[in-house]
């Protein structure tokens, strides 16, 4: 692949052939003498465009059969990795869209958690973090699980 050195051609080869498209420091940190030559290189990928920072420790591999460096992933998965599957819901547009209420695909993901707020554009989608308290993400998600065992909402397919 034009464009990367023999030790990033190693760290994105074998990251891809585990298809391992999304990984943490830990996971690379056997490619590197120490941690000042992984940042480096993290960097380097990062401007080349070939990783994306999802959260301090998760990255996210765009492959390399990605045409003109572009890759889709569904929107749901980039969140949760985010995340890292703790302590979140979405809400909004996107939720009403996810269980067929709406057909109208949205630009934009409510997420609502405890500890991240702000804004965050990865493949062109719009992630916009909201702050919520802990009682309101525990009913959140006892009122879910309830509506869920009542067959108050199912999803198609």
């Amino acid at each position: 692949m034009k464009g990367l050195s023999g030790k990033e051609m190693e760290m994105v080869s074998t990251l891809e052939f585990d298809k391992k498209y999304y990984f943490t420091r830990k996971d690379i940190r056997p490619f590197f003498k120490n941690e000042k030559l992984m940042n480096f290189y993290i960097h380097r990928l990062k401007a080349k465009g070939r990783i994306i920072r999802l959260n301090k420790e998760k990255y996210f591999l765009v492959p390399i059969m990605a045409k003109g460096g572009f890759w889709a992933e569904h929107p749901l998965v980039i969140v949760d990795e985010i995340m890292n599957s703790k302590d979140y819901f979405v809400g909004g547009a996107y939720a009403k869209y996810y269980w067929k209420y709406i057909e109208q695909i949205p630009r934009q993901i409510d997420v609502y958690s405890t500890k991240k707020q702000g804004r965050m554009e990865i493949f062109n989608i719009i992630i916009q973090f909201k702050r919520t308290g802990k009682i309101m993400l525990q009913n959140k998600y006892r009122n879910m699980a309830l509506t869920l065992q009542q067959g108050g909402i199912r999803r198609n397919g």
